[in-house]
């Protein structure tokens, strides 16, 4: 069976404090995105989305061997960003004050997620609407202090996984279980009648820049990643090595 590969991309939007390098970065941007970048109220937003777009836009170009200006995108029922016209890439962009993200795959779904370390407890406020009752069963097993830690990987493989699927809030994802073993290994578990099988995917979480990323890949097999450091607008990318981290479930 043929290796997946993936390749994911990290950018800082403070990067983008300079001012010749945020207008850089809003040149490579066609007219629709600029005009969804003028509708931020506040510059932090402003310069997060800015920063996700072109570093979308700076992988893409290298995957795809076309000028960053010349990609287009459309979208999907719920939104999600496919490129036009159709050439085999599949992508997620997820963004953060400190971090943006892109994952790129070829002919398999991709969804990628990140958070910062800090965010860890105030996910608990939102969790129960989004956690299975196994997961929270989990949960309340844990002590106090040990429950942050739990918290964001649980959080951001979910999100990666929902955007993985393109659905958005249509998918029920109380219906989908993230479970932990003993020896700390990760498993997929979905409800009777879900549409769809834990066996397709392979998922894996990361730490980087302060940050926890969560990497969901439509694969039977352990994915081939390989991670790239862009300081956008700059082409040339730094490989980002070594990239720990395991893919679950483990066989």
């Amino acid at each position: 069976m043929e290796k997946v590969e993936i390749h994911l991309w990290c950018a800082y939007p403070d990067d983008l404090l300079d001012e010749e390098t945020a207008d850089a970065c809003l040149r490579l941007l066609s007219e629709d995105e600029r005009a969804r970048w003028r509708a931020f109220k506040f510059e932090r937003h402003r310069r997060e989305y800015l920063a996700t777009h072109a570093l979308a836009r700076t992988a893409l170009s290298h995957h795809a061997a076309l000028p960053r200006e010349a990609l287009r995108f459309r979208l999907n029922a719920h939104g999600k960003p496919f490129v036009e016209p159709e050439c085999g890439l599949r992508f997620n962009l997820s963004n953060s004050p400190g971090l943006v993200v892109c994952l790129i795959g070829k002919d398999v779904a991709v969804g990628v997620d990140v958070e910062p370390q800090t965010r860890a407890k105030s996910i608990a406020e939102v969790g129960p609407r989004m956690f299975s009752p196994r997961e929270l069963a989990q949960l309340e097993r844990l002590h106090d202090d040990q429950r942050p830690g739990r918290l964001l990987p649980l959080w951001t493989v979910k999100e990666a996984y929902s955007k993985a699927r393109g659905m958005g809030l249509a998918l029920p994802l109380d219906r989908v279980s993230i479970l932990l073993d003993e020896a700390g290994n990760m498993r997929m578990e979905m409800d009777p009648g879900f549409d769809d099988e834990p066996d397709r995917w392979r998922f894996s979480v990361l730490e980087h820049a302060g940050h926890c990323i969560a990497l969901m890949v439509e694969s039977s097999t352990a994915p081939e990643l390989q991670a790239w450091e862009a300081r956008i607008p700059s082409t040339v990318p730094e490989r980002l090595t070594p990239v720990n981290g395991h893919w679950f479930p483990v066989p």
